[in-house]
C-alpha cells in the first residue's frame, strides 16, 4: 500500500495528543522496554550504559518527559529536549556492536512506542477506525524523527508498518547479558517497589510469546489467568475515571519539565 492508498487522516477522530497522557499507557511501559531490549543492539547498549537500576524513578520521569514533550511541546521545547537526549546518547556506543545514534535502532525504539500506545488504547477503549489509526501512527513518527530517524525510514502507511513490525520481530534474538538485565528490572526496588508485581505481570503478559521467550521471562497458566482477570476488572473501572484525573500525572510531568527549563535544572 502506498501513502496515497492510505485512509484519509482528515477524517480521524483524534490523534496521539488526546491519549498519550492516559495513565493506562503506563501499563505498557515495561513491555515496550522489553521489545526494545530484545533488539540486540538496543539491549546491549541499555544493559551496558543505562542508569535505570540506580535511579528508576528519575529514569521513568525522563522517559515520560521525552514522550510528552514530543507530543505536546512547542517546537523550541522539542529541539531543546532532542539536544539533551543526543548529549546523553553520545557515550552509548561500542564499535561493531551498537551505537545510540544508529537510526535503524532508533526506528525500532520509536516503533515500539507507536505500536504499544495504539495497542493499549484499543485494549481499554476499543478499536480505532482506520483514519484515526493512520493519523496516530503518523503522529508517532516524531519519537524517532526528533532524533536521527528520517521520515523516509518510516513505513509510509500504518498497513506497511505492520509488515515492518512482523519482520522486525523475526530479527529479535536472545542475549544472556540482556536477559539478566531484563530480570533485574522486574526486581522490586526503591519507592516504586510496591508496583513491581503488577508491572511484572503486565510486562510479561503484554509481550507476544516468542519475544517473552527471547527475553527469558517466565509465563504460566496461573499468570495468564491473573492477567486476563486484571483486564476484565480494570477496563470498566478505568473508563469511569474522569478524563482530567486520568491525565493528571502526565500533565504534572509536563509542567515539571517547563519548570525545570525555566530554572536551568536538569530535564533529561
Amino acid at each position: 500500500m502506498t501513502e496515497t492508498d492510505a485512509p484519509d487522516i482528515t477524517a480521524a477522530k483524534f490523534g496521539i495528543a488526546d491519549f498519550v497522557g492516559e495513565q493506562m499507557v503506563l501499563l505498557g511501559a515495561g513491555s515496550t522496554v522489553m521489545y526494545q531490549l530484545a533488539m540486540k543492539g538496543v539491549g546491549l547498549g541499555v544493559a551496558e550504559h543505562s542508569t535505570t537500576l540506580r535511579r528508576p524513578v528519575d529514569r521513568l520521569r525522563t522517559t515520560l518527559t521525552y514522550i510528552y514533550v514530543m507530543t505536546w511541546g512547542t517546537e523550541a521545547e522539542k529541539r531543546a529536549v532532542a539536544r539533551m537526549v543526543n548529549k546523553m546518547h553520545a557515550p552509548v556506543r561500542s564499535p561493531g556492536r551498537y551505537s545510540a545514534f544508529d537510526p535503524d535502532l532508533q526506528l525500532w525504539v520509536a516503533a515500539t512506542l507507536a505500536k504499544n500506545g495504539e495497542w493499549l488504547y484499543e485494549k481499554v477503549f476499543g478499536p480505532m477506525d482506520e483514519a484515526t489509526r493512520e493519523r496516530c501512527y503518523r503522529e508517532s513518527w516524531i519519537y524517532g524523527t526528533a532524533l536521527q530517524v528520517t521520515p523516509e525510514m518510516w513505513p509510509p502507511t500504518r498497513a506497511a508498518f505492520e509488515d515492518y513490525w512482523e519482520e522486525s520481530l523475526k530479527r529479535l534474538e536472545p542475549d544472556r547479558a540482556v536477559q539478566r538485565y531484563a530480570r533485574q528490572l522486574l526486581v522490586p526496588r526503591g519507592v516504586l517497589g510496591f508496583a513491581v508485581p503488577l508491572q511484572s505481570l503486565m510486562t510479561r503478559g503484554n509481550l507476544d510469546p516468542r519475544t517473552r521467550e527471547i527475553m527469558g521471562l517466565p509465563w504460566s497458566e496461573r499468570d495468564q489467568r491473573r492477567y486476563d482477570l486484571f483486564w476484565r476488572l480494570f477496563v470498566p473501572v478505568y473508563r469511569l475515571v474522569p478524563h482530567p484525573l486520568r491525565q493528571l500525572q502526565a500533565r504534572l510531568t509536563f509542567w515539571d519539565m517547563r519548570r525545570r527549563m525555566r530554572r536551568g535544572k536538569r530535564v533529561i
